[in-house]
């Protein structure tokens, strides 16, 4: 999931929550595909709903920074 992606789904009313929930499941889904191949088994690693959550807040606060950069312009 991309930022842009976050971003507009933040803007849509979506909850932080739900947001790393979605997130999680992206990301944990790429991983399997990766690690299905027996050479990349220990590449990578799942990751949990905390680890989830600090992305989606860290990508939102940085828009929220931007925006206000633009807004004192």
């Amino acid at each position: 999931m991309q930022e842009k992606e976050i971003i507009l789904l933040w803007k849509s009313g979506l909850s932080k929550i739900k947001l790393a929930e979605m997130y999680k499941r992206k990301y944990n889904q790429q991983i399997k595909v990766v690690r299905s191949n027996i050479r990349h088994r220990h590449d990578g690693k799942y990751i949990s709903n905390y680890e989830a959550l600090a992305k989606v807040e860290r990508v939102i606060c940085k828009y929220l920074k931007e925006l206000k950069l633009h807004d004192d312009i």
